[in-house]
């Protein structure tokens, strides 16, 4: 199936019975999808061309969904009042694993202005600024992801302890061991690639129960949208089979943690031509200027759009040294231990940023990284000299945020996130992760207790 279906072929597949459910949805400040259910005739009817409404308070509450004091966008001083849904036509999908569903996402508006501080609306306007400049963006995500035989109910009866991975054994790359999980895998595969989503492969990951997941790549915007409908997929699937997955960066201590690599190139505008590529340049590299700047800009600009990528204080339980995950800021050519590594040739030359985790919100990931490249091209930034070797052991190389403290810091006096993004975005999630980091410091752990509750 293609990618995506029109809207007169949605109003066929409704005439005809095949649709009977349509869900609009748009990505919160975590990367979920939030939205409604429509009957399918009432939505053509009211609802495709004029949108639909959702209360402000999702893109100003946390997790639980409960109201947090300090966002401008929403209060109760002004009432919670409504967002307007503007659905978007060219995202209309078929869910194939939900039964005669389809699926629309849309930008949110307030007071009949795009709200900035929208995920889906930063990404466009990062988008919007590479196509003035000339370019394309093609790129595409590596997601990464546990699977568990528990139940989602019985997993949060035992809260989450004691959990059961599809897998008893390490399972990376390994055809016998991943036939174990096959069964919900395939249905993964089969329901993504019915409603447009190209996938191009599964594999198990390092750690007993972890899978990742490639699909083809395409514009930002597309692939974002894909992102997060792969993640509801997959956590549906799973309701479905009795089984849970999680989609946390570092889920257990003695387990890898699950990275959302992103691969990324820059194309001119009609995206015929790599621009990354040089078949001029008499090095090994064969890298244009282009390249070198977007790539000087991506690094130098990583520290301040580190919390885009590691968002909460777990995700920075994922950076271990010779883990997989990066540890230090370095570039080189097919090396996992750099955090910038480079691959393919000539058409396929591309930079895989290996920081977000599997937690991060892909909207916000994807414009962060083309927002430092641009920088790069238009300030002429170099990347310093490529690493060679082991980047975990080279003391030499500026090392990642480590903890959400130093991360959340950098974010603040980040005159660069002000710059690109706006103060009233930089604010907004600014007090997001604050409020994240301050609830996690106020929690009292299993850890904590197994540790103190009877020998202190």
């Amino acid at each position: 199936m293609k990618l995506n279906i029109t809207k007169d072929e949605l109003i066929n597949l409704v005439k005809n019975q095949s649709i009977e459910t349509v869900i609009t949805a748009f990505p919160d400040m975590y990367g979920r999808l939030v939205g409604k259910r429509f009957d399918s005739k009432f939505f053509i009817t009211d609802v495709l061309e004029q949108g639909t409404h959702a209360c402000d308070y999702l893109l100003g509450s946390d997790i639980d969904m409960e109201t947090i004091p300090g966002y401008e966008i929403s209060s109760w001083e002004k009432g919670y009042g409504d967002l307007h849904l503007k659905l978007d036509t060219n995202s209309i999908r078929i869910a194939d694993w939900l039964d005669k569903t389809a699926i629309i996402i849309g930008d949110v508006e307030q007071n009949h202005k795009i709200v900035s501080e929208s995920p889906r609306s930063i990404l466009k306007k990062q988008i919007e600024l590479a196509k003035s400049k000339g370019f394309q963006i093609k790129l595409a995500s590596e997601l990464e992801f546990y699977v568990f035989d528990n139940s989602y109910q019985d997993a949060k009866n035992n809260s989450y302890i004691n959990m059961n991975p599809s897998n008893r054994f390490r399972e990376d790359y390994s055809l016998l061991n991943t036939t174990k999980e096959e069964s919900y895998m395939s249905l993964l595969r089969k329901h993504l690639s019915n409603s447009g989503i190209e996938v191009e492969c599964t594999k198990g990951e390092w750690s007993l129960g972890q899978q990742e997941i490639n699909v083809k790549y395409s514009d930002p915007l597309t692939m974002a949208d894909n992102h997060s409908i792969i993640k509801q997929a997959a956590k549906e699937i799973a309701y479905q089979q009795d089984m849970s997955v999680t989609f946390m960066s570092k889920w257990d201590e003695n387990s890898a943690g699950s990275s959302m690599h992103i691969h990324l190139s820059l194309w001119d505008e009609k995206g015929n031509t790599n621009l990354f590529f040089n078949p001029n340049n008499k090095s090994e590299l064969k890298v244009s200027d282009h390249f070198k700047n977007f790539l000087g800009g991506w690094m130098k600009y990583s520290p301040d759009i580190f919390m885009f990528y590691s968002p909460y204080p777990t995700s920075f339980k994922r950076f271990v040294s010779e883990s997989f995950a990066p540890t230090k800021i370095s570039w080189s050519m097919d090396n996992r231990t750099s955090t910038y590594r480079i691959v393919g040739e000539e058409s396929s030359l591309r930079i895989e940023c290996r920081i977000p985790g599997a937690d991060a919100n892909p909207y916000l990931a994807f414009a962060a990284s083309i927002a430092a490249g641009i920088k790069g091209i238009e300030e002429k930034i170099d990347p310093p000299k490529m690493s060679k070797g082991d980047s975990y052991n080279n003391n030499s190389l500026e090392s990642c945020p480590d903890n959400i403290g130093k991360s959340l810091q950098l974010f603040e006096k980040s005159k660069f996130i002000s710059d690109v993004f706006g103060n009233n975005v930089k604010d907004h999630y600014n007090h997001f992760f604050s409020i994240e980091k301050s609830l996690y410091e106020k929690a009292v752990t299993d850890w904590e207790k197994n540790r103190y509750f009877e020998r202190i």
